[in-house]
This record gives C-alpha cells, sequence and structure tokens, in this order.
C-alpha cells in the first residue's frame, strides 16, 4: 500500500481519497508565467479563482516545491494565460517539470513584461500582494493591472476526474429563474458578491 492509500493517523481518508472526491469539482486550467532574469517561467494552474472586483484580485495555488513559482515569486509579477480547448498540449508542456517549457510555446510579452501565450481565452497581468501559507501550497494573492481582449468564440479547457474535458455547448446561458446565478463574481450580468 502506497502511503496515499494510507489515512493519515486521526483523518478518516486517505489522500487518494481525498484527490478522488476533489476530482469531482470541475475547473479550467491556466498557465502562470513570468520573466525571472530575462528568462520566461511559467506552470499549469487548476488552482486559479477569481477573488474580488473591487479591489481587482484573484488567487492562485502553487506547491511550496515549485521551482517556477520560486522565479515568479521573485519576478513579483506574472500573467495569468487562461487556456482554451485546443490547448491541451500547452497544458501538457508546462504541467511537465523541467525542459524549456517556452522552447516550442508562442507568446508575446504584455504590458509588465510577463508571457502572454498565443491563442488563450483570456489574460491577466498581476502583481504578486500577497502570499498566504496553505499547507503544501502556497495561497498566492494577485492585483490585477492589465487585462487582455476576452475571446469569447473559443471554449475553455477543462479538467475533471483526471482528464480533459470539453463541452459541446458554445454558450451557457443561466435560465432566466436561476437568479441566484447573478451572485457569482463572473456573471455576465449585474450582481453583488456575496
Amino acid at each position: 500500500m502506497s502511503s496515499t492509500d494510507e489515512s493519515p493517523e486521526g483523518q478518516s481518508f486517505s489522500s487518494r481519497e481525498l484527490r478522488d472526491a476533489l476530482g469531482q469539482f470541475c475547473t479550467g486550467i491556466t498557465v502562470i508565467t513570468a520573466v525571472e532574469d530575462d528568462k520566461p517561467v511559467g506552470f499549469a494552474c487548476q488552482s486559479f479563482s477569481a477573488l474580488s472586483l473591487e479591489p481587482p484580485l484573484i488567487l492562485f495555488c502553487p506547491m511550496k516545491t515549485s521551482g517556477s513559482w520560486k522565479g515568479i515569486e521573485k519576478a513579483g509579477r506574472f500573467a495569468v494565460n487562461i487556456l482554451s480547448e485546443e490547448q491541451e498540449d500547452v497544458s501538457s508542456t508546462f504541467g511537465r517539470r523541467g525542459d524549456d517549457k517556452f522552447a516550442h510555446i508562442d507568446w508575446s510579452p504584455s504590458p509588465m513584461g510577463s508571457p502572454v501565450i498565443n491563442g488563450v481565452m483570456a489574460w491577466l497581468d498581476c502583481e504578486i500582494d500577497q502570499v498566504l501559507d496553505g499547507g503544501d501550497h502556497w495561497i498566492v494573492l494577485g492585483r490585477v493591472d492589465n487585462i487582455g481582449p476576452t475571446k469569447r468564440d473559443i471554449r475553455p479547457l477543462l479538467f475533471y476526474r483526471g482528464a480533459y474535458l470539453s463541452i459541446e455547448e458554445d454558450v451557457v446561458d443561466p435560465a432566466p429563474e436561476m437568479q441566484e446565478l447573478e451572485n457569482f463574481i463572473t456573471s455576465a450580468d449585474s450582481y453583488t458578491w456575496l
């Protein structure tokens, strides 16, 4: 039995069971990028979220052992690249350790100099606002300084139960009776965050 199959003392579930349960939550995939000492760095990240509109804040959670995160932290600024469903290869490239992840990736610098990957659905140019402890990850709050154009004619790259997932509908509109969706920070309508 591997360590991920064993329940830590005082805990009724194993790391594998926790990973399986969390895998039921479908997420998008981003690539967090920066330039450290004139060299682009980055990693694939599914633990990304909108946080606040006023002030404009986002958050993501890198592993404490991530070498790419160390470079991004040193840079003090980063870009969030929101991947489209056509970018599984980009996700796979940035999901691996080592190698020059940018060797076969087309990108251009954001206004703050961080790499913006060609073909993304949207990008955000951010500065590190706070770094908080989150167990085996860091919780990074970023203040959004610039945003790129949003491409609404392409679909997102999604991750679900340990695999990529595609949606079939081009447009997802909430049903009129679902007024509570107006409270979501990414709602298309006016809203008040709870």
